[in-house]
């Protein structure tokens, strides 16, 4: 047993603890949470640390699968010419593709975090994910755009599927732009209410110029990659109005990216009585787009808030931390606490995870983090991370 001290313990559920002690055994479960002075620890042997103990991090959205892509891409030219960039380069060898995403596996792990929703169009991740320290949900990405495409597609994702943690892997449209509502509706007879939905969600304006006109940059994009646009016919609403009706109701959803979600937007998801989480990318919306979505309008359902790094095609590193940095950088009304749940135990509720982790009770098995450099639990640049366990 180990029993660790530090400045402040954090365990995310209940109050933070000065100078509070975590015991966890061999195996990394949480044995007890107690007070400095806490008679049943007084005797024990502990391991003391200056900084802010929280439990590890939950990256909601990631795509390991383009780990070899890290620099390959130019920053900041909207999200249709960046698809079409990712595209037409993302094929490589397959021992560079499973060498990228072993090394990123590893990061991750060293920043922190402890468990990823991460979306896949093959299997090649299997391998990494099994001898993995961190627990994965893998979404099979499905992208249809006429009717014939459809079931083969549904048939190929469960194929892939295969190849993953049956308690933990699922399948999913990819986006709204890259899917028909005939395939949304094929959802309906094809899976259960324990599947999981992640969606890429209005994270381009162009995206919403789509639906609500039948314009802009993705006619262009699909010209260009010589797909058939028919399908899509002006909606005068934006695509998250235009699609979300079609999904099953039931199913647990996670909209991801929502750079361009309007008011409205969020209004019309609230009405539809649905589990919804909204993921926010911070590193990767400045990449692609130099725009953050207007998180005021998502504050006020702070339980529904998770935070994703996307991919190294997007992102110069698959850091928590560091998108957590961004947000309180970039909004100063928001601060440390109000934010570590979603870099933890919400991400943890929208993967169906938060009985072993996103927080730090007994019982759990939720790794442990140390943040150094900290003042009064404010978030700055300067914070620098240690895994503890």
């Amino acid at each position: 047993m180990r029993y660790i001290s530090a400045s402040i313990v954090v365990p995310v559920v209940g109050s933070f603890l000065k100078n509070g002690v975590v015991a966890i055994d061999d195996s990394g479960v949480i044995k007890g949470v107690y007070e400095q002075g806490d008679v049943r620890i007084l005797q024990e042997e502990k391991e003391i640390y200056d900084g802010v103990l929280v439990p590890g991090f939950v990256n909601a959205h990631c795509h390991i699968e383009l780990s070899h892509m890290l620099g390959k891409t130019k920053r900041g030219t909207g999200l249709p010419k960046f698809l079409a960039e990712v595209m037409k380069m993302r094929g490589s060898k397959e021992k560079d593709i499973l060498r990228a995403m072993a090394e990123a596996d590893a990061q991750m792990w060293e920043n922190g975090i402890q468990a990823v929703g991460d979306h896949v169009n093959t299997e090649l991740s299997a391998e990494v994910k099994a001898s993995s320290r961190i627990l994965y949900h893998t979404f099979v990405e499905i992208m249809a755009l006429s009717k014939e495409d459809i079931q083969p597609r549904i048939d190929r994702a469960r194929d892939i599927e295969f190849y993953f943690n049956a308690a933990h892997s699922s399948i999913t449209a990819h986006a709204p732009y890259s899917c028909t509502k005939d395939l949304f509706k094929a959802f309906r007879r094809t899976v259960h209410e324990d599947n999981i939905f992640s969606i890429h969600n209005q994270e381009s304006d162009e995206e919403n110029k789509l639906f609500r006109y039948r314009e802009g940059g993705f006619l262009d994009f699909y010209k260009e990659m010589g797909l058939n646009a028919e399908g899509f016919r002006a909606q005068a609403r934006n695509s998250v109005q235009s699609y979300l009706s079609h999904l099953p109701k039931n199913n647990r959803l996670i909209l991801v990216h929502n750079t361009f979600t309007s008011l409205k937007d969020i209004d019309f998801v609230n009405r539809q009585d649905r589990d919804v989480y909204y993921c926010i990318c911070p590193n990767a919306n400045l990449y692609i787009e130099d725009k953050l979505p207007k998180i005021l309008n998502f504050v006020p359902d702070r339980q529904a808030m998770v935070i994703g790094t996307d991919s190294l095609a997007s992102n110069d590193r698959l850091d928590i931390l560091e998108e957590m940095k961004i947000l309180v950088r970039y909004f100063e009304h928001l601060d440390f606490m109000q934010i570590l749940p979603w870099a933890t135990l919400n991400g943890a509720r929208a993967l169906g995870m938060d009985d072993v982790l996103g927080s730090i009770q007994v019982g759990k098995r939720p790794g442990l983090v140390l943040l150094e450099g900290m003042n009064n639990l404010r978030l700055h640049d300067r914070v620098t991370l240690r895994r503890i366990a």
